[in-house]
C-alpha cells in the first residue's frame, strides 16, 4: 500500500499543471493549485474562499480528515478540469463532479462553477433543457416538497438574506428546476438542494449577464472523464453522488465499481493504448480524487515543464 501511495504521489509531482501556469485550448482547463494552511482554517470555508466546493476539496485531500486541519498542511486545491464528454455549448453540468462549465457563445474561453446539487431524495434530472427566464432578486415560492419538510414556511419569500435563490435566478424549462444563487455558501459542492443548482453568489453574478434566454442546458453524471493534452492522455475519476455523501461526512470512499472506464480509456487511447499505464488507470480510479492525472508516457511538449 505504501509503494502504491508513493508512486501516486509521485505521479501528481510530474504530470499536473501547477497554479500560474494557463493550460491552452484543449480538453482540459483551468490550472492545479497548492495552499499551505494556518492556524485557525477550516477546510469548509477554505473550499469557498478557493471558489471549490467542499466535497471536491476534500476528495483531492484524503489524508486530511479533520474539519480543522494541521498548520501547515498542504492542500491540493483541484482547479484543472477535463471537460464533460458532452457537447460543447451553452451550460454543462455533471453531477459527478458538482461542477457547472459554461461555453460562450462568442468563443471566449470556458468558465467553470462549483455546484450543489439535489440529495438523495431529490435528485437533478439528468438531460437536455434549456434558459427560460431569467430573474433578478427573484421571490421564492416554496415548492410542495419543501413544504412538506418545513410546513411552517410562509407561501413566499421575498428578496432578501432569507431568501435561499440568492440574488439571481435561470429558471429552466423543467418546472420547478433553476440555477440560482444561495444565502448558504457552504452548501455549494455539496448534494444539499431538491433539485436545484446552486452557485456562489459571486459566481452566480459573474454568470447571469453572459446568459441569454434560451441558452441550451446539458446535465450529465460522468464519474470519470478522459482528455488529451498536449499529446498526452489524462484520467480524472470523481467520487459518485453515493460515495460523495461518504467523502462529506467521514473523508472515506467505500469501494465502488467504474463500470466503462476501461473501455473508455482504451477507445480515447485509440492506437496508443500500449503506451496506457493500466495500474496508474486502477488506482486513479479507486482513489476518486477529483482532478486530472497524466496516464500515458510523457512525450517531449516544448515549453511545457511540468
Amino acid at each position: 500500500m505504501a509503494a502504491t501511495r508513493l508512486l501516486f504521489l509521485l505521479s501528481i509531482l510530474v504530470t499536473l499543471p501547477v497554479s500560474g501556469r494557463a493550460v491552452e485550448r484543449s480538453d482540459i482547463v483551468g490550472t492545479l493549485g497548492y495552499h499551505v494552511t494556518q492556524s485557525g482554517e477550516v477546510l469548509a470555508e477554505l473550499a469557498v474562499q478557493h471558489d471549490l466546493g467542499y466535497v471536491e476539496l476534500r476528495a483531492a485531500n484524503p489524508g486530511v480528515v479533520s474539519w480543522f486541519p494541521e498548520i501547515g498542511t498542504r492542500l491540493v486545491l483541484p482547479k484543472a478540469h477535463i471537460l464533460p464528454a458532452a457537447t460543447r455549448r451553452g451550460i454543462v453540468v455533471n453531477l459527478a463532479e458538482m461542477r457547472l462549465y459554461f461555453f460562450p457563445p462568442d468563443g471566449a474561453p470556458v468558465q467553470t462553477y462549483p455546484v450543489g446539487i439535489g440529495r438523495e431524495a431529490f435528485k437533478t434530472p439528468l438531460g437536455e433543457t434549456q434558459v427560460v427566464n431569467k430573474r433578478v432578486n427573484p421571490t421564492w415560492v416554496p415548492p410542495p416538497s419543501v413544504r412538506a419538510e418545513k410546513p411552517d414556511l410562509p407561501r413566499s419569500v421575498p428578496p432578501g438574506p432569507d431568501n435561499p435563490l440568492g440574488a439571481y435566478s435561470l429558471d429552466l424549462g423543467w418546472p420547478a428546476y433553476r440555477i440560482h444563487g444561495t444565502n448558504k455558501p457552504l452548501g455549494v459542492g455539496r448534494r444539499i438542494s431538491h433539485g436545484c443548482l446552486r452557485m456562489y453568489p459571486w459566481d452566480v453574478e459573474a454568470l447571469f449577464p453572459r446568459v441569454p434566454v434560451g441558452t441550451p442546458v446539458t446535465v450529465v453524471d460522468q464519474p470519470f472523464k478522459v482528455g488529451w493534452l498536449y499529446g498526452e492522455l489524462y484520467l480524472e475519476v470523481h467520487p459518485s453522488q453515493r460515495q460523495a455523501d461518504d467523502v462529506e461526512i467521514t473523508g472515506n470512499l467505500r469501494p465502488e465499481p467504474l463500470d466503462g472506464l476501461i473501455e473508455a480509456v482504451r477507445v480515447a487511447a485509440g492506437r496508443g493504448a500500449n503506451q496506457v499505464d493500466w495500474s496508474l488507470v486502477r488506482l486513479v480510479a479507486a482513489e476518486r480524487r477529483g482532478y486530472p492525472i497524466r496516464i500515458t508516457t510523457l512525450a517531449a511538449s516544448p515549453g511545457m515543464d511540468w
